[in-house]
C-alpha cells in the first residue's frame, strides 16, 4: 500500500520543496500527523475516499483539520484538489516519512517476535541488523504468535527469518522430497 507509485511521486515533490525552504523536518511532523489521524479515524478516511463529496469539499475540511500546518502540506491540499487524489494522501504522508529517514541515513526495521521482545532480544537484533544495514535503525516489534519462536528481521526488501516456524516448514519441505 505504502508503495504506490502516485504516492511515492508526491512524497517526493514535497519532500524536494521542503528541502528547498528549509522547512524539511517540519513537513515530516506535519505528515506523521496526518498519517497518524487517518488511520486512527475511520471517519475522516472515509470522507476523503468519498467520491460524492465535492474536492472543494475535502480541501476545506483538511485545510481545518490540519490548521496548524506548514504551507507546504496546506499546498499539498490544494494539489490533491486539483487532481483528484485525495484517496492516496495518508500514501503519501506515509512514503513522505520513508523518503525523509532515509534522505537523513535513519531506516525502519520490523522485528516479528512470538512475545513482546525483551532488552537482551533487542541487542541481539540490533547486533544482526549491523550486517544488513549500515543507517540508524530504529526498531519496530509486531507481536505474532504464529512464529512460535525466535523472530523475523525485515529491513526494507530485505529480509532474515530465524523463527521456529520457518525452521519446521523448511525441515518439512526436506522430509517430503
Amino acid at each position: 500500500m505504502t508503495g504506490s507509485r502516485a504516492a511515492i511521486r508526491y512524497a517526493k515533490a514535497i519532500l524536494e520543496m521542503s528541502q528547498a525552504s528549509g522547512t524539511a523536518v517540519q513537513v515530516s511532523e506535519d505528515m506523521a500527523l496526518m498519517a497518524e489521524t487517518l488511520k486512527g479515524n475511520a471517519e475522516l478516511k472515509s470522507f476523503i475516499g468519498n467520491p460524492t463529496i465535492k474536492a472543494d469539499v475535502k480541501e476545506a475540511a483538511l485545510k481545518e483539520v490540519f490548521a496548524g500546518t506548514q504551507n507546504i502540506t496546506q499546498g499539498l491540499f490544494h494539489l490533491l484538489h486539483e487532481n483528484k487524489r485525495f484517496n492516496i494522501l495518508e500514501q503519501i504522508a506515509i512514503e513522505y516519512k520513508v523518503q525523509f529517514d532515509e534522505m537523513n541515513g535513519e531506516e525502519a526495521a520490523t522485528v516479528t517476535t512470538a512475545f513482546p521482545i525483551t532488552p537482551e532480544l533487542e541487542a541481539k537484533v540490533l547486533a544482526k541488523v549491523k550486517e544488513f544495514s549500515d543507517k540508524k535503525i530504529t526498531l519496530k516489534n509486531v507481536v505474532d504468535p504464529s512464529i512460535i519462536g525466535g523472530f523475523i528481521l525485515r529491513i526494507g526488501d530485505k529480509q532474515f527469518n530465524a523463527s521456529v516456524a520457518n525452521a519446521l516448514l523448511t525441515l518439512k519441505r526436506e522430509l517430503s522430497n
